[in-house]
């Protein structure tokens, strides 16, 4: 019997589905194809930390910073660069410390 998964793992998963007696089929991807298989378990391991709570969820927050550190690699910086570029970021627009919640904008009548 085979089961069709069709999708990123971490690279230590092959070895430990050989340590359970069965078979890994595996290929390596192009940076193109990696880029667009990192952008699915992006969405995968977002639509997992959703429905997630406690340590499960601290889990998939995890997937999810690795994911953005591969990304990050491809675009040629580091995560440490990404979190530089978050800082400035927020000194300019600010964080989301403060919870802001924008329900509208009201345009300014003329006179």
């Amino acid at each position: 019997m085979e089961r069709i998964y069709n999708k990123l793992v971490r690279d230590r998963i092959p070895q430990i589905i050989e340590e359970t007696g069965e078979t890994p089929v595996t290929k390596i991807l192009s940076d193109t194809e990696f880029k667009a298989a990192l952008e699915q378990k992006c969405y995968e391991e977002y639509q997992e930390m959703l429905h997630a709570s406690g340590r499960d969820r601290l889990f998939e927050l995890a997937d999810m910073l690795e994911i953005i550190k591969q990304l990050a690699q491809l675009e040629n910086t580091t995560l440490e660069q990404l979190c530089i570029l978050a800082e400035q970021k927020n000194a300019e627009r600010g964080s989301f410390d403060q919870k802001i919640f924008l329900e509208k904008v009201l345009e300014i009548q003329s006179k």
